[in-house]
């Protein structure tokens, strides 16, 4: 007698996808707190705020140059179902300004099969802590879900193998915050969003 596979649960719930930012809401938030000298999340400071604002303009640079592989422009027009990309993100996050404008761009090529919405860690720690790396609510995060059941098929995140190596080599060696910041921030502009979109093209290619 076969025993039968449990159902899975929704990932969340139908009215908090509902209330998550499209890309343009959150640019904007985050553009309207800079004007205050405030970031997204609980914690505010004057180190955060210029965080914040050297990933505006990170942003603002992949949206406009950042461009997709062929390939992945190639496995998008194959998708035959749709899907919901939920991603786990505050304007602080160095990461997230080098990550999150490649989201969007896979999901604007994607004919309408996926759908982003942005939500932000501090004030979504329930589910963000179901999604913990090494224990740490690290961001971004993407989770990648069923548009009719709001199941997961798979989540990826907070950065491309290569980076985390990178992190991880540079924390073991005692390196501050600073140091990482400047080398991690140097990996991303050398590989251009190669490492992110080459592990994302995978995924794609399974949905």
């Amino acid at each position: 007698m076969t025993t039968p596979i449990p159902a899975q649960p929704p990932v969340l719930r139908p009215e908090q996808l509902t209330a998550a930012y499209t890309y343009a809401q959150y640019r904007q938030l985050i553009d309207e707190l800079m004007t205050e000298d405030k970031t997204t999340g609980e914690t505010q400071s004057a180190e955060l705020t210029a965080y914040a604002r050297l990933n505006i303009q990170r942003m603002e640079r992949l949206d406009k140059k950042a461009e997709l592989v062929p390939e992945m422009t190639a496995a998008l027009a194959d998708i035959t179902q749709s899907y919901e990309w939920v991603i786990i993100t505050e304007g602080w996050c160095g990461d997230a300004a080098q990550i999150v404008p490649v989201l969007e761009k896979i999901a604007q090529a994607s004919h309408g099969r996926i759908r982003t919405h942005y939500l932000l860690r501090d004030q979504n720690l329930d589910l963000m802590d179901g999604y913990l790396t090494n224990g740490g609510r690290s961001i971004p995060k993407l989770l990648i879900l069923h548009a009719d059941t709001l199941t997961e098929v798979t989540n990826w995140g907070p950065r491309p193998a290569l980076a985390q190596d990178l992190f991880l080599e540079m924390k073991a060696a005692g390196a501050t915050h600073e140091e990482f910041a400047e080398a991690l921030h140097g990996w991303y502009a050398k590989n251009k969003t190669q490492a992110t979109q080459h592990e994302l093209l995978d995924i794609v290619r399974g949905l």
